[in-house]
């Protein structure tokens, strides 16, 4: 059964169990939010996402709200954003939003939502000391100046990894996000997934090794499957063209295999890839046990013919191949097919920790 409802005068088809929110997106039109995300359900939190519903009382959030059919929806008048203003405008006064030197500036939410509604400059000032960096963690840092308390991240990583590390702890403005006891996040019990970088709508929770790397628009996305384990979760490459660098991995949203959610291995294990000591060229032990470089002609012969000489004297399960997670899967396939149909033997396998 199809179910119509109208936003700003335009009749939009949706299905049951949808929100106003969501129906909005998907129809194409923008409602600012923060706290909402597709994968941590509605929070009704930041506020930013009010709209006008015919016969309810006053605004309601968009993100919260069931979409109802013949339901009226007005996303654009004046009170409407005059309410987003005010929650965008405080967001933007509290804490240190410099987006010109901002991380995520170019993929940032509140970013979005700032020039949506026409807001150059905040219209508050708020004197305030907000917590500092935490750069204690080996793969993110958390830097609390630019933390909008969105919860998404929290979110994230109690109810979609449950990892339930991060929480808000204290009360009032000294609210913060926290690991465990409010320990420094390299201290705590966080496994470095990094579900709540993916989740931040803002720059307060960064991925540490991309820092300086390339602003969002400069880099190129190049999805793939992640070649770690089998489990063959999607992921995002974002390449610096220019430098020839993967700069950051993402998982991809919506995937059916890992919806966006990746291990620390699959998010942060790509330095061997531009790594200086990869070998560039074959290296054959010499009579004296050194290791010399060699052709590419003279290697692949000498591992032939040994090969072939094990295999004639002792049999094709005497020989027996480990391949790698730091190939790709098309490279890995390639490899055990050569094991089982060349050399003749199932004695194959993968650790996905080499």
């Amino acid at each position: 059964m199809s179910l119509k409802m109208t936003i700003n005068g335009k009749e939009v088809a949706f299905e049951e169990g949808r929100t106003i929110l969501e129906v909005a997106r998907e129809a194409g039109i923008y409602i600012p939010s923060l706290c909402y995300h597709r994968k941590t359900g509605p929070a009704s939190r930041c506020r930013a996402c009010v709209v006008e519903v015919e016969g309810m009382r006053g605004l309601q959030t968009s993100c919260s709200v069931q979409a109802q059919d013949g339901m009226a929806v007005i996303t654009d008048s004046e009170v409407v954003l005059d309410a987003q203003r005010m929650v965008i405008n405080l967001l933007l006064s509290d804490g240190q939003h410099n987006c010109l030197t901002c991380e995520a500036n170019g993929s940032c939410e509140l970013q979005d939502a700032a020039y949506y509604l026409g807001i150059e400059v905040p219209s508050f000032i708020v004197e305030t000391e907000p917590p500092g960096i935490d750069n204690s963690s080996e793969m993110i840092v958390v830097d609390h100046r630019k933390c909008i308390k969105c919860g998404r991240c929290i979110e994230g990583d109690n109810c979609t990894v449950v990892n339930e590390v991060l929480d808000f702890g204290y009360r009032g403005r000294e609210t913060k996000v926290i690991c465990d006891d409010d320990l420094p996040m390299g201290d705590s019990s966080c496994v470095q997934c990094g579900e709540c970088v993916q989740l931040c709508p803002v720059g307060a929770i960064l991925d540490k090794n991309a820092i300086g790397k390339g602003r969002p628009w400069e880099l190129k996305k190049i999805d793939t499957v992640c070649p770690y384990c089998g489990v063959g979760c999607q992921l995002t490459l974002h390449i610096n063209e220019k430098t020839n660098q993967i700069v950051r991995v993402t998982g991809v949203e919506e995937s059916p295999t890992n919806d966006g959610m990746l291990c620390v291995k699959g998010r942060y294990g790509y330095d061997f890839v531009n790594s200086e000591e990869r070998l560039t060229t074959p290296l054959i032990r010499n009579g004296n046990g050194e290791l010399k470089e060699a052709s590419w002609e003279d290697a692949i012969k000498l591992v032939a013919n040994t090969f072939s000489e094990i295999k004639e004297k002792y049999g094709p399960d005497s020989i027996a191949g480990l391949a790698s997670a730091k190939c790709t899967n098309e490279e890995n396939f390639a490899f055990q097919k050569f094991i089982r149909r060349e050399v003749g033997t199932n004695n194959v396998d993968h650790c996905a920790r080499l």
